[in-house]
């Protein structure tokens, strides 16, 4: 029998722990929540001060029973749950169900799943934070008022199986409001003149800035044929040159937000898919014997602090002077959080700075180490210094246009040696040099060049873009931007079109008819507000109860309302304009949570469905006969087939394109790397870069 019992959320949490705290400590896993509201009821008690109704969650018996048989057997349990309100929730409920006095030190939490810190949390138990798991209730009870309500409503309106949360209503509303802007937006014209201007033997490039010291906008051709009209010839004097050397700081190490934008930049990855894996890199992974077994290798990764401990910053320093030099040493400065940022963590970073990902290649799968080698560049870049460049400005005259050159080099990487954040446009930073240029001497100019230019509308939110436009308006919390975005896509309320969010038909209906019956249910003020009440809760300010009273007023008489005058919309099919060659009824395109698909008209009695198939004008190579078509995989991957499957199994990755090789008459193929598109055969070494 063990001494103590210690209960955390999951299995491979439990193994990881179980290492560190020896033979006296039994660790089990609840396998997250243990007690819910109902999913077949409401579950709150509006007449009696919004009280809950706990029950069991299904098919927990046994992870229960198994609970309550070592706890029988403890001397003393310790609930270690996450360390956040969701986590103070679930070490709550325990302590309900196994009869463990909330108010006795059975409570221990750890930003790190590593044994030094293991260790030192168990000397340092407490009580449960009941003003946390108020906050996490409040939510809870927030989400289920709202859900369990509106949700019925638009089954009996629109369709079944549709939802309105209090935050995915907000999120939806913005990809609304952004797809209405792209509409109603009108290009206006602009123009720019380009120069390339020679000094000796050496070309470089300037652009046109304005007319006697002062900025002109070119809005249109005339404009641009008076100032070619103005030049007098082509000799420009260098009336200014401006050097001076500015520095780059370092971005500071990831919170939740900045992980899943940075994660959808760089690698590619859903926020859904980087929290999963990061879940896993906290909870631990094996790797071997020798380096220590099973080990967490980032800190808690939902966190909207950038604060770092005295110990992680030490060995960072420690690790980038032996490896890069003392120059690269970050200067030691005060984190400044942004404002609301509960600081309840650390950022999250590596456990260990000297656990290079390079060292690591044998123990994590492809996408982990893709996600651990971003969160360790990141922070190791952190505590570096700033990089230094040199910068050049260059004001180049004639008959008072001016043209101006700039140019930039990297004269210290600094962190840049580690790490550059990245951006929407995907811009690099990379050196722009211009020749030695001297204040009073002239260059020629070879070539003007005009370029006419149109304005482009805001462009669709990505999962980076949504992301980082609901941190900044306060809408949700770290825990909750992956869901958000996950929910409403499985909904079929949004599609997505080359990684960009696009409201369906079904998601416009439902977020106007929200908008219209329960306005501050869509309105990004009045959640971010709520977030700011939730955390007041956390922080003992004021009762979960009252916040809950105060919406719950005016919402249900807005529910009265909708009730009695929201009108019923039937979502009509929108025929496809070919037969079903099962049963000859018209086929019609649906929504799914991947965009359109085809279905029989005479669903349920015929359930034949097709997917979309979007030609690209290439015989299939195989069969002859059949046309090869754009697919989809199960992970949303675009491939390449013959639309005469399964009688022909002809697939490729790479889109083939028409024309044959020249050189042997195979499958000639596009190749798409970050630099450049490039045609390759199937068949030969035969190559060319694609003409864009």
């Amino acid at each position: 029998m063990s001494d103590y019992l210690v209960i955390v959320e999951s299995p491979a949490k439990a193994k990881t722990i179980e290492r560190y705290l020896g033979k006296k400590y039994t660790v089990k896993a609840s396998m997250g929540h243990i007690r819910d509201l109902p999913k077949s009821q409401m579950g709150v008690d509006v007449e009696d001060n919004y009280k809950p109704k706990y029950i069991t969650i299904r098919g927990k018996g046994d992870v229960l029973k198994e609970l309550r048989k070592s706890a029988k057997k403890a001397k003393k349990i310790y609930l270690a749950a996450d360390p956040d309100r969701e986590g103070e929730a679930i070490a709550w409920h325990l302590a309900h169900i196994l009869n463990v006095d909330e108010n006795s030190d059975c409570r221990v939490v750890f930003n790190e799943i590593t044994k030094d810190a293991i260790k030192e949390s168990f000397k340092h138990p407490r009580k449960i934070d009941l003003d946390l798991v108020d906050a996490q209730q409040a939510r809870r009870i927030l989400d289920r008022l709202v859900g369990y309500n509106i949700s019925p409503l638009l089954w009996k309106k629109v369709k079944k199986g549709l939802s309105a949360g209090r935050v995915q209503s907000v999120a939806l509303k913005m990809i609304l409001d952004r797809e209405k802007e792209i509409k109603s937006f009108e290009p206006e014209e602009y123009w720019s003149i380009d120069a390339k201007f020679q000094k000796d033997a050496e070309i470089f490039d300037g652009n046109f800035y304005g007319i006697e010291g002062k900025k002109a906008a070119l809005k249109t051709e005339k404009d641009v044929n008076d100032i070619k009209a103005r030049l007098n010839g082509d000799k420009f004097a260098i009336d200014k040159v401006n050097k001076r050397e500015r520095k780059r700081n370092p971005a500071q190490p990831f919170i939740t937000s900045s992980l899943q934008q940075e994660a959808a930049r760089k690698l590619n990855f859903r926020a859904k898919k980087t929290m999963m894996l990061a879940q896993q890199l906290y909870e631990g992974i094996d790797l071997g014997r020798k380096a220590g077994g099973i080990t967490g290798l980032i800190t808690y990764m939902r966190t909207d602090s950038t604060r770092i401990s005295e110990t992680a910053k030490q060995e960072a320093k420690s690790y980038i002077e032996e490896n890069y030099g003392k120059e690269y040493l970050g200067a030691s400065k005060a984190v400044k959080n942004k404002e609301g940022a509960q600081d309840a963590h650390e950022a999250i970073r590596p456990t260990s700075t000297l656990r290079d990902p390079k060292t690591l290649k044998d123990v994590l799968s492809r996408e982990q180490l893709r996600l651990y080698k971003l969160i360790w560049e990141r922070f190791v870049a952190s505590q570096m210094s700033p990089a230094v460049m040199d910068t050049m400005t260059v004001h180049l005259l004639n008959n008072d246009v001016e043209f101006r050159a700039t140019g930039s080099k990297i004269k210290f990487k600094g962190f840049m040696r580690v790490y550059v954040e990245g951006t929407d446009d995907n811009k690099k930073v990379e050196d722009k040099l211009l020749p030695d240029l001297v204040e009073g001497t002239t260059v020629e100019s070879k070539e003007i060049i005009p370029n006419q230019h149109f304005t482009q509308p805001p462009p669709r939110y990505t999962d980076a873009r949504l992301v980082r436009a609901m941190e900044e308006q306060g809408i949700g919390r770290p825990s909750t931007y992956a869901p958000t975005l996950d929910t409403i896509q499985r909904r079929g309320y949004v599609s997505m079109d080359n990684k960009r969010f696009i409201p369906t038909e079904l998601g416009t209906i439902v977020c106007e008819l929200v908008e219209e019956f329960f306005p501050e249910i869509i309105d990004a003020h009045f959640t971010a507000k709520m977030e700011t009440d939730l955390d007041s809760i956390e922080e003992g300010q004021i009762e979960w109860m009252k916040i809950i009273d105060e919406f719950y007023g005016g919402f249900s008489k807005r529910l009265d309302i909708a009730e009695k005058e929201m009108e019923k919309i039937e979502i009509k099919d929108e025929p496809a304009g070919i037969d079903c060659e099962n049963c000859g009824n018209e086929m019609v395109y649906k929504m799914g949570r991947y965009g359109k698909f085809l279905a029989c008209s005479n669903f349920p009695e015929c359930r034949n469905t097709k997917p979309i198939l979007k030609e690209i004008g290439v015989k299939c190579p195989k069969c002859k006969d059949g046309n090869v078509v754009e697919r989809k995989s199960k992970k949303r991957r675009t491939f390449y087939g013959c639309d005469q499957f399964p009688e022909c199994d002809f697939v490729s990755w790479d889109k083939p394109i028409s024309r044959p090789c020249p050189k042997c008459d195979s499958l000639l193929v596009e190749k798409k790397s970050k630099k450049e598109v490039q045609i390759q055969c199937t068949n030969c070494e035969y190559k060319e870069v694609a003409q864009s």
